[in-house]
């Protein structure tokens, strides 16, 4: 059974500890094996890549994954980090919200 999180492609998300702490970025991809998250423009680090058929190769700066608790989400009203919450809308759709305002997340 895979894990549960929160936190999903796609979402805006601040860095809350670290080296980047406050940077702010979307979420490119969630690795729940790892319990960690790529955010784009956050963790960057250089790998040295070997030369193949589609690439150069050479020294590539890229994202390195962050574990998932050193990132918030971002408060869509007041673009602070906040909490997750859910909610059941009229219909039985289950929505995230935030705790801090009470603004549904999920869109």
């Amino acid at each position: 059974m895979s894990k549960k999180f929160k936190i999903k492609k796609g979402d805006k998300v601040t860095v809350i500890t670290g080296r980047d702490k406050g940077k702010k970025g979307e979420v490119l991809r969630v690795v729940r094996e790892d319990d960690r998250v790529v955010v784009q423009g956050v963790n960057i680090v250089k790998r040295h890549t070997r030369p193949t058929a589609s690439t150069p190769g050479g020294i590539v700066e890229q994202e390195a994954p962050l574990h998932i608790s050193n990132v918030a989400h971002i408060d869509p009203k007041s673009d602070q980090p906040t909490r997750v919450g859910f909610r059941v809308e009229e219909g039985g759709r289950k929505v995230r919200v935030s705790k801090r305002s009470g603004e549904v997340i999920d869109i």
